[in-house]
């Protein structure tokens, strides 16, 4: 069932308004296929920086697969075919000559159950840039960690105890966790599959407001379920349906001005 948003619910829709003239990433006729079966078919997207572009629609209708094209996690899938362009400030990261593992340090990646590496708080966010070779000296590590848990909103909760192993914060906190073990590489783009969908009330809350507080530097990308959450943290929305992109617009715009019908059906919650 639909976390719908009626008429009655009086949503409060942040930031801009405006259409996109630059975007950070533009997606153009992006195909993706598992074997023979087509997953999302000529989706053409512009997504803005500084922003947070929601990403909605049914089970199965191809949200993940367009959040995976970005950092390219799509070719790891045995069988899978990508076709088109996408580009990150102009460059086109679908190049043969371009290292998909380059392109995942500057696409960061949080997923629907926190997944904490079976090491300290410390190591996890220390990991990503110690294989990246960003610190040259122990202390370029230690700061790194405390900025990247400073910007997660983690820090004053593990400083203490730096230590301990990953595992055994909170749900809501491994997630944070996650997100510093991200931040900690300098991405340009966050995507976030689901992010708060393990999560309590409580927990959900934190996260979104971490969201809305990152959107300040970086260009994040979130696929979720709730139109709720979306109505609540996005600038942009993004509706797909059945493997192809129905809309995009301003998210006050998808939620109150659909142009489609089968938005306007998905948002108060007739079908998905």
């Amino acid at each position: 069932m639909t976390d719908a948003i009626l008429p009655s619910a009086e949503p409060v829709f942040r930031g801009e308004t405006a259409e996109i003239t630059r975007p950070k990433i533009s997606m153009q006729s992006v195909s993706v296929k598992y074997g023979e079966k087509k997953a999302i078919d000529e989706v053409n997207l512009d997504i803005a920086d500084n922003s947070v572009t929601a990403i909605i629609g049914p089970s199965g209708c191809g949200k993940s697969t367009v959040l995976k094209c970005i950092n390219r996690m799509n070719e790891t899938v045995e069988g899978c075919s990508v076709s088109g362009q996408i580009l990150i400030d102009d460059e086109d990261i679908m190049g043969k000559d371009v290292d998909p593992v380059l392109i995942r340090a500057r696409v960061g990646m949080v997923f629907q159950e926190p997944n904490p590496f079976p090491k300290t708080i410390f190591d996890n966010v220390a990991y990503g840039p110690r294989i990246h070779g960003l610190a040259a000296s122990k202390s370029d590590i230690e700061e790194i960690v405390q900025r990247s848990l400073e910007r997660a909103g983690l820090w004053d909760e593990v400083k203490d105890g730096l230590h301990r192993p990953g595992t055994s914060l909170s749900g809501g906190q491994q997630q944070r966790l996650v997100i510093a073990r991200a931040i900690a590489v300098g991405p340009e783009v966050i995507l976030m599959d689901e992010p708060c969908s393990a999560l309590d009330p409580i927990a959900t809350a934190r996260i979104e407001e971490l969201i809305d507080e990152l959107r300040q530097n970086y260009c994040i990308v979130i696929v979720t379920h709730s139109m709720s959450q979306a109505a609540r943290i996005s600038q942009h929305t993004a509706f797909m349906d059945r493997g192809k992109l129905v809309e995009s617009g301003t998210t006050e715009q998808i939620f109150t001005r659909p142009r489609d019908g089968r938005t306007h059906d998905y948002i108060t919650g007739r079908y998905g």
